[in-house]
């Protein structure tokens, strides 16, 4: 199959419709909604069509990288149509050209079968093609295969969205998973998933990996990215709020600091993605609070720093890891050699990459394209290169989280780059205690912002590429190593000792003796080195030797200095200056110091640690004195002093004193007696000690107990059976041991009770800890609910009022003009009984005139008659006539216009007299007469 990038397509989309069915309707709006887009489309405007379908529209869709197929109800009675259809499946084949159908009023099945009324509209054109049986199987076909693929929105969002290529991801689908089922898509509760981790492991990659999954079913989603630095800008903020609003909404005109703009949002499902904060407020700023949001929404936030999450009360969180292996080199491989994996040749060059890296996915792409085609010899100076200076887009990226680091926590990020690489956090927190940096918050910081973690086995780790961020700034203090604040690298070391070219910037120096030849070491080295708070000479080496030679020591240079290892120390007493108010940690082994310090004094002020495993230190001096000042001793390590008989009787009443290790002393027979203690930590391995006393029941606190090796050891007291606190008894080696066996077989079971009964309550106590989560879970969908119910209360009550007053502006409104009507009523009411009186009158007038009409011609006809009767008739009826309006008139008008027909009805008016009421006639002979014409009334 040919493929074709995009880029090489005249066209985006190629719409397939029937003209007919859509073209002033979807077909239209779909175009429309294409073309606002930017999405190149070729719609044909043609309305006659001839048989054929033209040479235009076939290199138009040929043309295109997609085709948009509008089945409409009459779809399949166009051959037209039927052979476009049948030429965009071609391209689909030969071209890999994307095919979208949309069934527009028709089901799918009914087009993939030709069923329904889809199906009649083929049957129409079956007719007539059925001497062609051929075409119309390829129609049935294309139809068939065309009714298949996926709905047209969600492929014209896979197709078109901007975003990373999905070839270049490599490894997140498992991660993509993960996340999604912690922000419960389906489930109720406005969601803020943090996602956490140093810079470029990959947090903003994922997020926008998950937002291009899911947010077509949002009703409306926005990508912020970059907060951090758009933020920096000159109304940035702002710019971001307004693209915030604008993307949810839909709507380029909104005004970014209205409320209303926000009670919108509560009635639509969004999706957003805050990219790289680093600070609460810019989540303030843009959003102000989650109660905004309808409780099916959900928010993403990418950060370094996770104190950021927990100021917006973010409760499930993510922390991103680095690649696998596997996946590291994949991607590596990918901008390095354009393949799944290295080149031969360059195997073991790429494991030395990888190792570098880390599986940091920023870093495996800065040095994949950098690498990109340069030969093995340029690729191995990269690679030395790269364990001395990091590569500078990575140490751009990296140094965004140092810089917004205050100078305490600089410090503390510093000397655990340079020095503490994988040491107990104890001894180190004292250290940085004693240097004024604060470190109980500052580490915090540096945790929170993902510059170093604690393990589970309390030590300080830190990243490999963050450790080399760290010295790459140490590096860049100056050119040259005696002007830099902390020496790490033995080749910097070594000349600045040598050449005794120390300065007062030196703050630590931590030297690896094994990687270096034998130093000579001026008296006066440190005395140019007055802010020195750390000395570490020590060898890595199994059969190490103290390769720093001194004959003296100036008594300067050392009254800062907190932190002392010194392997092998050359001389027989401390430098007398070396404060033991600062001295946080002593380690001098395998020397033969004699003595701590030439003047007693300064014992009483020994801060926190000693740690001296040489042989002739307490053997010369094993008095109450010397223990009694280290009152602040928190570990004692006498491993290896060969020539210690005896303990000081005080030593287990110091304080503070939790560890105490005598492993190695072979001439210790002996403990004194116990009296009180904190031990929690005691090593007696490979001592000659044949009993224990009875008072070590007073150790409450021991948990651990070596006693291995001691072959001298012939029985243990009762009491250490008792001890609640004891979790380990180390008894391998002690060939001598009688009694204890039986009573340890016989508390066995009962130590196994203790161990299934603590199983339980630890099991008991998950148990009740997930269902405390749980309900803190539910607690927070409460409250998330109950917002957003008052939020659309209170909007309903506004409708409410608002519709009160519209209705009674339109009561007040509706009343005036019935009132006017009811106004024009009456007076149209009056018109209308002035109209009857006339009427009645010009009637009334007309009777009385056709009366005297009458009268008179039968007086010019017939002269013999006597009229007068007749007269005094008609004067009668015409008063009564009168009599009958006036009490008409006193009554009121109580019916319709066009009364005189309802009065006439009543019998209110008197009926004219008729020939029967007159008297009959007097007739004279009958003479001849002229016809007279009645007069006009």
């Amino acid at each position: 199959m040919a493929s074709s990038s995009r880029n090489d397509k005249k066209y985006d989309v190629f719409v397939s419709f029937r003209g007919e069915d859509t073209r002033d309707n979807f077909t239209t709006h779909l175009y429309s909604a294409l073309s606002r887009q930017n999405i190149q489309t070729f719609i044909d405007d043609q309305l006659n069509r001839g048989d054929e379908v033209s040479e235009s529209l076939v290199n138009a869709i040929e043309a295109s990288a997609v085709s948009v197929i509008v089945f409409s109800e009459g779809y399949a009675s166009s051959r037209w149509c039927l052979d476009e259809l049948v030429k965009i499946l071609e391209c689909r084949k030969e071209y890999a050209q994307i095919v979208i159908p949309v069934f527009y009023r028709v089901d799918p099945s009914d087009a993939r079968n030709q069923t329904g009324p889809f199906g009649i509209s083929f049957s129409k054109l079956e007719e007539r093609f059925k001497e062609n049986p051929e075409k119309l199987q390829t129609w049935r076909k294309a139809l068939k295969e065309a009714a298949i693929v996926n709905h047209i929105l969600k492929r014209l969002d896979e197709v078109f969205r901007p975003r990373d290529n999905k070839n270049q991801l490599v490894g997140v689908e498992s991660t993509v998973e993960e996340i999604e089922s912690l922000l419960g898509v389906e489930s109720k509760g406005v969601y803020a998933l943090g996602i956490w981790g140093i810079g470029g492991i990959g947090k903003t990659t994922i997020a926008r990996a998950i937002f291009d999954k899911i947010s077509g079913d949002f009703d409306g989603s926005c990508f912020l990215e970059n907060v951090r630095e758009e933020s920096q800008i000159p109304g940035g903020l702002a710019c971001l709020r307004q693209k915030l609003l604008s993307n949810l909404l839909k709507d380029k005109n909104v005004m970014p600091y209205i409320d209303l703009n926000f009670r919108r949002l509560s009635r639509v499902k969004v999706l957003i993605v805050f990219d790289d904060v680093t600070c609460f407020n810019q989540l303030e700023s843009l959003i102000e609070s989650l109660d905004w949001l309808t409780p099916v929404s959900r928010i993403i936030i990418t950060t370094r720093n996770k104190q950021v999450l927990r100021n917006w009360g973010v409760r499930k969180i993510y922390e991103m890891q680095a690649l696998e292996y596997h996946h590291a080199l994949e991607l590596f491989s990918r901008h390095a050699f354009k393949r799944n994996h290295p080149d031969v040749g360059y195997e073991e060059l790429s494991s030395k990459v990888m190792k570098y890296a880390q599986g940091v996915p920023l870093a495996l792409k800065v040095l994949g394209c950098f690498l990109h085609k340069r030969e093995k010899e340029v690729w191995e100076s990269a690679i030395d290169k790269l364990q001395r200076i990091l590569h500078p887009s990575i140490l751009e990226v990296l140094k965004i989280s140092y810089d917004s680091l205050d100078d305490k926590e600089k410090n503390i990020f510093l000397d655990v780059a340079c020095f503490f690489q994988g040491e107990r956090v104890d001894p180190v927190m004292k250290f940085f205690n004693a240097s004024g940096f604060y470190p109980e918050i500052g580490m915090s910081v540096l945790v929170d912002k993902s510059l170093i973690a604690i393990d589970s086995y309390i030590k300080i780790t830190m990243h490999d590429l963050l450790e080399e961020l760290g010295r790459e700034i140490v590096r860049q203090e100056s050119i040259d190593p005696g002007n830099r604040s902390r020496l790490w690298h033995h080749e910097d070391i070594y000349e600045v000792l040598t050449y005794n070219t120390g300065t007062e910037k030196i703050e630590g120096i931590c030297l690896d003796m094994s990687k270096v030849k034998e130093i000579r070491l001026n008296p006066n080295t440190f005395t140019k080195m007055p802010k020195l708070r750390f000395l570490k000479f020590y060898s890595s080496s199994i059969n190490g030797e103290n390769k720093c030679k001194i004959s003296y020591l100036q008594d300067f240079g050392f009254a800062e200095v907190k932190y002392l290892h010194w392997y092998g120390y050359p001389l027989k007493s401390l430098p007398s200056n070396l404060s033991a108010e600062k001295l946080v940690l002593l380690e001098v082994p395998d020397s033969d110091i004699e003595q701590l310090w030439d003047c007693v004094k300064h014992y009483s002020n020994l801060n926190q640690i000693i740690h001296a495993a040489c042989n002739k230190l307490i053997a010369k001096t094993p008095n109450p004195t010397l223990m009694s000042r280290l009152n602040k001793l928190v570990f004692l390590n006498l491993r290896g002093s060969k020539s210690l008989k005896s303990l000081p009787s005080g030593i287990f009443s110091l304080e503070f004193l939790t560890k105490l290790d005598l492993s190695g002393c072979s001439k210790l027979k002996r403990l004194p007696e116990i009296s009180s203690g904190n031990i929690s930590w005691f090593f007696l391995r490979g001592t000659a000690i044949e009993e224990l006393p009875s008072s070590i029941e007073r150790l409450l606190r021991l948990g651990y107990l070596d006693l291995s090796d001691c072959k001298r050891l012939k029985s243990l007291p009762s009491s250490l059976c008792k001890s609640k606190s004891l979790g380990v008894l180390n008894l391998c080696g002690c060939s001598n041991l009688q009694r204890f066996e039986r009573r340890l077989q016989a508390d066995n079971q009962e130590l196994k009770k203790k161990a299934e009964s603590a199983d339980r309550s630890k099991e008991k106590l998950a148990e009740l800890n997930k269902q405390i989560t749980d309900l803190e879970e539910k607690i927070a969908i409460a409250e998330s609910t109950t917002s957003q119910l008052k939020g659309e209360l209170s909007d309903l009550k506004s409708d409410l009022q608002a519709a009160q007053s519209e209705r009674d502006t339109l009561r007040t409104s509706l009343e005036g003009e019935i009132k006017s009507l009811s106004e024009q009523l009456a007076e149209e009411k009056g018109k209308s009984s002035d109209v009857d009186d006339r009427l009645d009158a010009e009637y009334d007038s007309g009777v009385a005139f056709s009366y005297k009409c009458i009268m008179s011609v039968l007086k010019e006809e017939y002269p013999e008659l006597d009229m007068s009767k007749l007269e005094a008739g008609v004067q009668r009826y015409m008063e009564e006539i009168g009599q009958a309006d006036k009490e008409q008139g006193e009554q009121g008008q109580e019916g319709e216009a066009g009364g005189r027909a309802l009065e006439v009805g009543q019998g209110s008016m008197p009926t004219p007299p008729g020939i029967a009421d007159l008297p009959p006639p007097e007739i004279a002979d009958p003479s001849p007469a002229e016809a007279v014409d009645p007069p006009n009334p």
